[in-house]
């Protein structure tokens, strides 16, 4: 639990450093962060979607290193929200998606209507790890250092749960429709 909440931190606080530091540091230097961050990715998970994302984070820090530049350090928000949209998306297609998965943690035996609801979330947030990585994208490409640290630090954090918050009203309201419906 500590180290999932010092990661969370971490990759929150990326954003900012790189603006921050961007100008007093090398980037070479910056890209230590990265190492940073897919070591403990590394260290919090061994299942294999979280180790690409350790190795990707690994990658740009090495691109990062050779050229000692600043970009490849902007598109590490990109690749997290590409490799969840991987993530995700790969879970439709073979076996149980991925929020049924993390619904049956907490209930082990979910009703019918509550594993086709499952698929639609999870179908919803690849749209939503479709489109911020799009934002993310273009601010890596046509934003300043300022606009990148706001929505990649900021901004995409508050979309997050904010969609994560009216995903879950919608979920009381279907749960509620249901058993009113079963009654």
């Amino acid at each position: 639990m500590l180290r999932t909440v010092a990661f969370a931190a971490l990759t929150a606080a990326y954003p900012l450093a790189i603006w921050l530091l961007g100008d007093r540091i090398e980037p070479r230097w910056l890209a230590l962060s990265l190492v940073l961050l897919g070591a403990l990715r590394l260290a919090a998970s061994k299942q294999r979607g979280w180790v690409l994302l350790a190795l990707g984070a690994f990658a740009l820090a090495a691109v990062t290193g050779v050229l000692n530049a600043g970009w490849p350090l902007r598109w590490y928000p990109v690749f997290v929200n590409a490799s969840l949209l991987v993530l995700f998306a790969v879970t439709l297609r073979s076996g149980m998606p991925m929020v049924e998965r993390l619904a049956r943690l907490k209930e082990p035996q979910l009703p019918l209507h509550a594993v086709a609801y499952t698929r639609k979330v999870t179908v919803a947030w690849c749209g939503f790890f479709l489109v911020n990585g799009l934002v993310s994208a273009a601010t890596c490409l046509w934003g300043s250092d300022r606009v990148w640290a706001l929505y990649n630090g900021a901004l995409s954090y508050l979309a997050i749960g904010v969609f994560g918050g009216v995903e879950y009203l919608i979920r009381l309201r279907v749960k509620k429709q249901h058993e009113v419906a079963v009654t």
